[in-house]
């Protein structure tokens, strides 16, 4: 099987029904159990981003990581960042784009420090020799029931990974980007249909939309497109290290209208999409893969 085969998405993937577990944030995805599928055995690249540069924030594991074993199978180098607790799960995605015959650039560091966040795009332009696809991925998400549990160092945490790094790192990456250059920010079903005990989360993937749709504005005269995947219920350690209630985790996903939670394997195509000449009239749009629930 691989992205192109033809078959029912309701059974394209097991409905999972993960035994509740919990690990210390960010969590890693290899002492998952279930182990998420980034496509490392069935995505199938059609040279559709022959010779372009990317930097994929949180590109370690989960979506991020599925979206580098894409790119890269699809011809692009490929830079990622994660956090420094990642590095076994880091070390996977290089090795699978060095499999796939492209440049692998893991740079680790915490995305919430604004210097981090410029070294990371230098780094990354240094070491790729340029930069045209910009991921910005990596996010954090913690459950809590009632606002008055939102710990102020959680609340800023939270925003300061979702919003206050994509920003930085998107402002510092454009200066690098020529026309043809896109960039990609990952959102959430959350902006539209927010679980009660994500509150926090919720906002600011809802300014992530509205940031990029606005920035997407300011951009497209320069030939840089911007455009969103909000992603729906999707098997990652977001939700093993604090992002979900771990007695709810055997439900993940099951009340979407296909049944089951997403594998990460199944948002890559997306930003493929999105990242190639194909989508070259598709500016400031958010595409939602979320398994059926409707949005605005």
């Amino acid at each position: 099987m691989d992205q192109y085969t033809f078959d029912n998405p309701v059974e394209r993937y097991p409905s999972i029904s993960p035994p509740e577990q919990q690990q210390p944030w960010p969590g890693t995805q290899h002492g998952m159990d279930p182990v998420p599928d980034l496509g490392e055995d069935s995505y199938r690249g059609t040279g559709r981003l022959e010779g372009r540069k990317a930097l994929i924030t949180g590109g370690d594991s989960g979506i991020g990581g599925a979206v580098a074993i894409a790119f890269a199978r699809e011809g692009a180098d490929v830079a990622i960042s994660y956090f420094p607790s990642e590095q076994d799960d880091a070390q996977h995605i290089v090795d699978l784009v060095k499999a796939a015959g492209r440049t692998a650039i893991a740079i680790a560091g915490d995305i919430t420090d604004k210097e981090y966040c410029r070294s990371l795009v230098a780094e990354a332009v240094d070491g790729l020799g340029g930069l045209d696809i910009l991921v910005n991925n990596a996010g954090m998400q913690v459950a809590v029931d009632k606002l008055e549990d939102i710990t102020d160092e959680q609340f800023e945490d939270t925003l300061h990974t979702n919003l206050f790094a994509n920003f930085w790192i998107t402002r510092a990456a454009v200066p690098h980007m020529v026309a043809g250059s896109t960039i990609i920010n990952t959102a959430s079903l959350e902006a539209y249909k927010q679980l009660p005990f994500l509150l926090d989360y919720a906002m600011t993937k809802g300014g992530i939309n509205t940031f990029s749709k606005a920035l997407a504005q300011q951009l497209a005269p320069r030939g840089i497109r911007v455009n969103v995947v909000a992603p729906g219920p999707t098997w990652t350690a977001l939700q093993v290290s604090g992002g979900y209630p771990p007695e709810q985790l055997p439900e993940y996903g099951k009340d979407s209208p296909l049944g089951r939670s997403g594998q990460p394997a199944e948002l890559a195509p997306a930003f493929v999409f999105l990242a190639s000449a194909e989508s070259s009239y598709v500016v400031g749009e958010t595409l939602n893969v979320n398994g059926g629930t409707p949005t605005p």
